[in-house]
């Protein structure tokens, strides 16, 4: 399966293989029988992993058969007590073994043509020739295609290994997908213009300044010789280029010492601009052997790469893609070496004067048991960006989010489309390193048959907005200050005040939990908590309409509708109601001492009413305070009948039972206005 090594290039190996065939052609005394023996060619190259080479020998081997068409019909039988013959066995093997080259080189358009094929053979010796078709499926956008597949191979498929499990995440994700086209993209993307994604592959961006961007790429290199051109093999290297926006022209080679026989790439700069790391590795047989180097800044040039020690390069193991973070205290990389969790993990080292501490895995919370690749954390936002095969996605390396620190992380959340895509996506890095979730440089495979290339992608404006009011005349509450926080670390993330309208809007992300403050001085302050679920649907999402009630130091707000029972003071069911919007003015304004009051009418002596107001006003704390609010920021007082506002008679000393009632009230009042410690 296709996990990792998308930074190998199978050009070079294929020369090394065709130099070796020659030599053993030219041994053999039967030279021209080899010369159209493709099929065997092809078996060389296969078994050397030069599956490009493999591939055009297959495609001819597989001309060379005079197969009737009714003899590999979609499971043929073979007459009774015969097996297939030799003929069809090799004409099947040929199939299978050019859908594996092509997979193998991810030209997943050509094997889906011949995994579809080699699926509808009644041969025990290809049991994933399904599951291969349903990945190739995949990696075309065929989700729904790939989804029947992989569920047929999940309900055929009887081993419990690695291909059983990795169906079931494959089904997963194909379901992921579908879903994803219901939705409104977050994000647009582009391929960069200009001359970055020229020859090769082209990856790992690192922007350096609005103007300047650094990247790998395994161009061929073109040296003049003198009279005539010399043009070197497809070799990873550093290069430099410059523009803005999607376009960087001017590509050249980053003035860095090289070795013959060594790639080198995937860099991270250091915060003061002066160290460069990068990653150098070789590859044999298939396989790379990648280690973690330093280059120090001299004038224009950088001097010749150093390893660095064992606590990143761990010996026999490979270590690449560093990363380090923007207030040079960790260094972020990615190793197979012992210890973690699956295949590739990201490893963290803790910096002293530039000298890697002891590495430390990231643990569950962000790795797997497949490919973990690429990191990208930004300390202030406490985000960790990084690129999975092991976690439910679109395909192939997806890019996945999570929030948190080094010791705790929320669970990774997947981008999504269009950022993500059904093959191998990775690299993140943000154009706004303050905002890293609204655009960035990434690499992806997407639009090629081999290789990796450069695009833009940039997140479409998600707005929540809404209306802040005066409660008392319902008209636009000009001047209030409104804030969005992140409810998760209580973080100021933007802040507007609303103009003659009363409107606001902010940009924000889906799936995520949000707390909006409405503030004006003399004024209540006024939360919401809401989610942006919806947005995954729709552009925009409209809050509530919030209106924010006027107060003065020292005057009551009467609360209607709170009732005790008769001669008593305990608290009405109803009464609870009206007493929890005074639970919710005291969290949204943590700043202010109050006073409950409450007031009788006439009826029975000064004493009995004061006494019986005190409890009711005490009734009422204690109920604030069983929700939540300090009884520190409280005062109980009974005020009896000392305080009417409406006559308890009548003008002709009869009972009023309208004046009465009005003055069996319950109040609230701002005391002072206490000053927050920062």
């Amino acid at each position: 399966m296709k996990f990792s090594m998308i930074e190998v290039k199978y050009v070079q190996m294929r020369r090394i293989v065709q130099c070796l065939i020659m030599l053993l052609l030219s041994a053999s005394a039967a030279y021209s029988q080899y010369v159209y023996d493709y099929r065997r060619t092809a078996d060389i190259y296969y078994n050397a992993k030069d599956y490009y080479s493999a591939a055009q020998y297959y495609s001819k081997a597989l001309g060379t058969f005079r197969i009737k068409p009714s003899e590999v019909l979609p499971y043929a039988v073979a007459a009774a007590g015969k097996e297939k013959n030799s003929k069809i066995k090799d004409y099947e093997t040929v199939v299978y073994r050019l859908a594996e080259s092509y997979r193998q080189y991810n030209d997943f358009g050509n094997a889906e043509t011949y995994y579809g094929q080699a699926s509808t053979f009644n041969n025990p010796a290809f049991p994933l020739a399904r599951f291969w078709y349903g990945i190739s499926l995949r990696a075309n956008g065929k989700y729904q295609e790939a989804l029947e597949q992989l569920k047929q191979f999940r309900n055929d498929y009887t081993n419990a290994d690695e291909y059983a499990a990795r169906a079931a995440l494959e089904i997963a994700s194909c379901e992921l997908a579908l879903s994803e086209t219901r939705n409104v993209p977050r994000y647009s993307i582009r391929k960069l213009g200009g001359n970055v994604n020229g020859g090769g592959a082209n990856y790992a961006p690192l922007l350096l300044n609005n103007s300047t961007l650094l990247f790998t790429s395994s161009r061929p290199d073109t040296v003049n010789t003198g009279k005539d051109k010399k043009e070197n093999p497809y070799v990873n290297d550093l290069y430099i280029a410059q523009g803005q926006g999607y376009n960087f022209e001017t590509s050249r080679k980053l003035d860095i010492p090289s070795v013959k026989g060594m790639e080198q790439g995937t860099s991270a700069l250091s915060p003061d601009g002066n160290t460069l790391y990068l990653t150098r590795w070789t590859v044999k047989n298939g396989q790379k052997q990648a280690a973690i180097y330093t280059s120090t800044r001299q004038g224009d040039k950088w001097s010749d790469p150093v390893a660095l020690g064992p606590n990143v390069n761990a010996a026999g193991f490979s270590a690449m893609q560093p990363f380090v973070t923007a207030d040079n205290k960790y260094l972020f990389f990615v190793s197979n070496r012992p210890g973690g969790m699956g295949k590739n993990d990201i490893w963290y080292s803790q910096l002293q004067n530039g000298v890697p501490g002891a590495p430390r895995n990231m643990g569950t919370g962000i790795n797997s048991r497949d490919e973990e690749q690429a990191p990208y954390y930004d300390v202030q936002n406490g985000l960790f960006i990084f690129s999975s095969d092991g976690r439910v996605g679109l395909g192939g390396l997806d890019f996945f989010v999570s929030e948190g620190n080094l010791t705790n992380w929320s669970a990774p959340r997947n981008l999504g489309a269009p950022v993500n895509s059904p093959k191998d996506d990775i690299y993140y890095n943000p154009v706004d390193k303050a905002k890293p979730l609204n655009g960035a440089f990434i690499s992806s495979d997407r639009q090629s048959v081999c290789c990796l290339e450069l695009f833009y992608v940039k997140r479409n404006a998600k707005l929540a907005g809404g209306q802040i009011l005066d409660c008392d005349g319902e008209l636009p509450l000009t001047g209030a200050t409104v804030t969005l926080l992140d409810t998760v670390q209580q973080k100021v993330l933007q802040q507007v005040t609303v103009d003659e309208t009363g409107h606001y809007n902010f940009e924000v992300d889906m799936e995520k939990n949000y707390k909006i403050m409405a503030e004006k001085e003399n004024y209540f302050s006024k939360a919401i908590y809401f989610n942006t679920d919806e947005l995954v649907r729709v552009d925009s999402l409209m809050n509530p309409t919030l209106c924010l009630k006027r107060y003065e130091i020292g005057k009551p707000i009467i609360l209607k509708d709170i009732y005790y029972d008769y001669n008593k003071a305990t608290l009405r069911p109803q009464s609870l109601v009206v007493l929890d919007t005074v639970v919710a003015i005291m969290a949204d304004n943590p700043n202010i001492i109050i006073e409950m009051g409450s007031h009788t009418d006439s009826k029975g002596t000064d004493a009995y009413n004061i006494k019986l107001s005190q409890a009711r006003a005490q009734a009422c704390v204690d109920y604030l305070a069983g929700k939540g609010v300090p009884v520190s920021r409280m005062v109980a007082k009974g005020y009896g009948e000392s305080r009417p506002i409406a006559p308890n008679t009548l003008p002709n000393g009869k009972d009023n039972p309208d004046g009465r009632q009005l003055n069996r009230r319950t109040e609230f009042k701002v005391l002072r206005v206490q000053l927050q410690l920062q």
